[in-house]
């Protein structure tokens, strides 16, 4: 029985991960591609929160490789950090031009998440706890018997 719970846990956490690491990658790549595209819309709302045409070009092609880089297993963590700085600077410019920055915090959870569930050691440095019950603390202690 706890065989299948286990496999039933790891397919869960497997599917997680694919679909929290999908919508990262196309929420990026989008945002990339977009700004890579240079299209009139893209222009248009970065020169109006202050960012010059000029920048467009270089924060599609560093948003672009730091979503390779959170992708690359062996670098994910380095990803993890440098799209969690994107996406301050993301948070700052929409404060700064009073738009809203809710849906940037929101891609930058789903980034964590993603990054949290793939690489272990990530897990063993921001370990989730969980509020025990009862039954969960009863059934960690030791028998009257194996105390004696």
């Amino acid at each position: 029985m706890e065989t299948t719970s286990k496999k039933s846990t790891l397919k869960r956490t497997t599917w997680a991960i694919r679909v929290l690491t999908a919508l990262v990658i196309l929420l990026f790549a989008m945002s990339g591609i977009m700004k890579l595209a240079h299209g009139p819309d893209v222009v248009q709302g970065f020169t109006r929160i202050g960012i010059p045409e000029a920048a467009i070009l270089p924060l599609g092609l560093l948003e672009l490789s730091c979503l390779a880089i959170y992708l690359i297993p062996r670098t994910a963590v380095l990803g993890t950090l440098l799209l969690t700085g994107y996406l301050g600077g993301a948070v700052l410019a929409n404060i700064a031009s009073r738009g809203d920055f809710i849906h940037v915090l929101v891609v930058g959870l789903l980034v964590w998440a993603g990054a949290w569930l793939r690489v272990p050691e990530l897990r063993s440095l921001i370990p989730i706890r969980y509020q025990a019950t009862d039954a969960d603390a009863q059934a960690e202690l030791p028998a009257a018997s194996e105390l004696a």
